[in-house]
């Protein structure tokens, strides 16, 4: 993969954060950063936090110690349902869409933060409400178009193929217009061609925004990241471009390894999944 000069415009960047759960450390003094118009990739086997540096990013963790800072401001009070609001979106490991809402509700959903009418307003049902709906069906439509899931907006996620089911929730994530999206495990359960799209589409999302991803698809990784991070029990131990990542025989023993050593024999590779 070619390299490109990545803008030094201020991004997200965690210093030093620490997290434990009972006795177990989770996280170990763990700095990454990440900024507008790069796609920085968070590897490592199951178990190596790389869930819990998600969670810790967006709220749902405080850590022990240590600093999360977005846009150049510290954040000490971060609330999961604040992220649409300050830039940040995320999707989950499978696809998290409401099975009773329709493809086009799921993504208006994400499209929350461009609602102008208040609660009361919205239950009454007044004039504001419905140009507010109709602007956030048609901000849903036009995502829906861009990721080629419009033909499916009146369907519920249930009927769709998995595949599809995952870009509508990438739609639904894209709908906030966020400057910083994660991307947890968005390879899962995709053949090797959706994959590859996908791929072409989280490139050209980097073009422009700070996307961040946790992968198992090394393939994946490997082709659409400017940067990896590689954490094991909790520490990083490694980072740089893909091509060092894949010579450091630190990453090799770390993950790679255990990877192939899995994958060897087919009865465990349906274990390779998740994390901690």
């Amino acid at each position: 993969m070619e390299s490109r000069e990545l803008p030094q415009r201020p991004g997200l960047a965690v210093r030093g954060v620490t997290v434990s759960f009972g006795g177990i450390t989770a996280l170990q003094d763990v700095s990454v950063e990440v900024s507008a118009g790069e796609v920085l990739g968070v590897i490592g086997p199951n178990g190596a936090g790389k869930t819990t540096l998600f969670n810790v990013i967006c709220g749902f963790v405080t850590p022990d110690r240590g600093t999360i800072s977005w846009r150049g401001q510290t954040l000490t009070r971060l609330r999961p349902h604040r992220l649409a609001g300050m830039g940040i979106a995320r999707t989950l490991q499978g696809v998290g869409l409401f099975p009773h809402l329709s493809v086009l509700e799921n993504v208006m959903v994400g499209a929350e933060r461009f609602r102008r009418a208040g609660f009361l307003t919205s239950a009454l049902a007044l004039p504001r409400s419905d140009g507010d709906e109709r602007r956030l069906r048609e901000r849903a439509m036009a995502t829906l178009t861009a990721l080629r899931c419009d033909e499916h907006a009146h369907r519920l996620p249930g009927t769709l193929p998995y595949a599809v089911q995952k870009r509508v929730a990438l739609a639904r994530a894209l709908v906030c217009e966020p400057e910083l999206l994660l991307l947890d495990e968005p390879a899962g359960g995709l053949s090797a061609e959706e994959m590859r799209s996908l791929g072409e589409t989280i490139r050209e999302l980097g073009a422009s925004i700070a996307v961040m991803l946790v992968e198992h698809h090394m393939d994946v990784v490997m082709s659409v990241c400017d940067r990896v991070v590689v954490l094991d029990f909790g520490r990083v131990i490694a980072s740089g471009d893909p091509e060092s990542i894949k010579r450091d025989p630190r990453v090799a023993e770390a993950y790679l390894g255990r990877e192939a050593e899995q994958f060897a024999h087919p009865s465990d590779a349906a274990a390779v999944a998740g994390d901690a």
